[in-house]
């Protein structure tokens, strides 16, 4: 509605700008008392036409008033009148004033525009269609009633119709900026985000200045999933102008979101500099810095902020953690301990002090902790979760299931439950009750990146379901384009189907988004090998088997290859 009602505004001021033209001369053989009576009328119109650009709307509406006594048979100062009403938002006045016009001369296009509006600001719909049809009809080269009556339309979600409409008016008016740009917008709320896409580009050929269409046009790259082509909008637009704050905040949001870390730094830390969001901008920069395992960084950082406010739980507990990924699990353990139990963040914070009591060896008080806690706040599945991975790692796998099966009837429609039920049935080796839970996740939320690349990588191992796989694997990838591990399962799954090229292909963006992990290079040199590059394969298993030294698999395959190649 609010581009709607910007719309309203935009078409008062096209009316307001509105000629005298034809309807301001004299009929020929008029009497010359007539002739004075309009002459003089013209007059008025042009003293109220100065009191309305000051905003003096109703000293407008005195002097048109004596002007129409003057000349009643004026179409055109009838119109004017309207148009003052409506400026002092005297809509049903005005409305009468149309409708006289359009009955005083019904060729004259301005007052049917005016009634349309009125009726459009009114909601009647269908009214307002029928007044912009005929002024089409009236003056077909004037674009402002194709873009109303495009507006009607799309709110009537009529798209088709409005697209036919648009494109008429491009037809007619092959600059019209704005011809182009309801298109597009037209085409974006029908989801043809590709059609949107290309009328936004042939819009900024002819207007490459028009800063709303880029921003479009990015939005629709985004919802197509090409996030390279609206992040590269957005920088060309800061480019341009390193002040566009909005601007500025959304491609933050969207470089972290596509893991391209290091560059949202860059942004973050020129909006620190510019004075804006500070606080919320230096919060991202730790956590940033907590991601890229900068621990120091990002201790300084939610250091100072704690220091402007101490009750600021959320940093308290992202302070903590800082502490905790360094491996300083003493000074995590006293960060972590402020957090009260009424704070928002008081369930990660019980999560994380128990690892940490874990991790130091404690583990009964670790379990103790979140058993109090649970006791606390039964309806709180994360701590449920939390203890079953506790139990998994003291051994209790068969616990740790049972504590998450019993939790059921509370939790059922919970995706985390039944993805980590999954999990835990996988580790015992009942495979198919794995595949069940997660399938069940699936069923929760379909786009559930982890769930699928958990479904399609088990039947790659398995050799099962593979074109099943596959599909779950390729909408993992869309949603996380740049996650290393499922782009690991999807190669490995064309690796599993024989499609050698693809597999490696894939293989080798995972290993360059996820760098030094053992599992994909060893399948990277899995796939090397299948295709003949034994070169290739050789060196990837030894830097495999260099950073996990244990893998006597690895070592066996290294081996084999140096026997069949000669290599000593």
């Amino acid at each position: 509605m609010k581009f709607v009602s910007s719309m309203i505004l935009f078409a008062f001021t096209l009316v307001s700008c509105a000629v005298i033209g034809n309807h301001a001369s004299l009929p020929l053989g008029a009497s010359p008392d007539s002739r004075d009576n309009s002459a003089h009328a013209l007059y008025l119109y042009s003293r109220a036409r100065l009191s309305s650009i000051e905003g003096d709307f109703f000293v407008a509406q005195s002097y048109l008033s004596d002007a129409i006594k003057l000349d009643p048979s004026s179409a055109f100062l009838y119109t004017a009148m309207a148009e003052n009403k409506v400026k002092a938002g005297q809509s049903r006045e005005a409305m009468e004033y149309v409708t006289q016009a359009i009955k005083l001369d019904p060729a004259y296009r301005e007052p049917y525009l005016m009634a349309g509006i009125l009726m459009l600001a009114a909601e009647k719909d269908v009214e307002a269609a029928d007044y912009f049809r005929t002024a089409i009809k009236l003056d077909p080269n004037k674009e402002d009633a194709y873009l109303h009556l495009s507006i009607v339309l799309t709110r009537q979600f009529e798209y088709a119709d409005a697209v036919s409409i648009l494109k008429d008016l491009i037809k007619q008016k092959s600059e019209s900026a704005l011809g182009y740009y309801y298109l597009a917008r037209t085409y974006g709320q029908m989801r043809l985000y590709r059609e949107a896409v290309a009328y936004y580009g042939k819009l900024l050929e002819l207007k490459p200045e028009f800063t709303q269409a880029s921003i479009d046009m990015a939005v629709s790259y985004e919802a197509l999933g090409e996030y390279d082509k609206a992040i590269a909008v957005y920088k060309r637009l800061l480019k341009e102008d390193d002040s566009r704050l909005a601007i500025e905040q959304r491609l933050i949001q969207l470089l972290i979101q596509q893991r391209r870390l290091e560059e949202a730094l860059v942004y973050l830390n020129h909006s620190v500099e510019s004075g804006i969001n500070v606080t919320e901008s230096m919060r991202k920069i730790g956590l940033i810095n907590l991601e890229l395992d900068q621990h120091d960084d990002a201790i300084s950082i939610f250091a100072g902020l704690l220091e402007k406010d101490p009750l600021a739980y959320p940093l308290r507990l992202y302070f903590g953690i800082a502490f905790e990924e360094k491996g300083d699990l003493n000074r995590a353990y006293s960060e972590l301990i402020k957090i009260p139990s009424d704070s928002p963040v008081y369930i990660d914070a019980v999560g994380h002090i128990a690892f940490i009591l874990s991790e130091q060896g404690k583990k009964n008080e670790a379990i103790d902790a979140l058993k109090s806690a649970i006791a606390a706040n039964p309806e709180q599945i994360e701590l449920y979760l939390n203890l079953s991975t506790i139990y998994e790692a003291v051994g209790k796998t068969g616990v740790a299931l049972d504590l998450l099966l019993s939790s059921e009837t509370r939790f059922g429609s919970d995706a985390r439950l039944h993805f980590r039920i999954g999990v835990l049935y996988d580790a015992l080796g009942k495979k198919q009750s794995s595949i069940k839970h997660i399938k069940r996740v699936i069923s929760i939320d379909p786009e559930d990146a982890q769930a699928l690349n958990y479904l399609g990588y088990t039947y790659a191992e398995m050799g099962v379901n593979l074109d099943e796989a596959l599909r779950h694997l390729k909408l993992a990838v869309e949603i996380r384009p740049n996650d290393g591990f499922i782009l690991d399962s999807l190669g490995w799954t064309y690796f599993k189907m024989k499609s050698y090229d693809k597999a490696v292909a894939n293989l080798e963006k995972a290993s360059r988004l996820v760098k030094d992990d053992p599992t994909i290079l060893e399948h990277l040199g899995d796939a090397y090998a299948a295709r003949h590059e034994f070169k290739k394969a050789l060196g990837i298993y030894k830097k495999a088997l260099d950073l996990d030294p244990d893998r006597k698999d690895l070592a066996a395959k290294i081996h084999k290859l140096q026997e069949e190649q000669g290599e000593r």
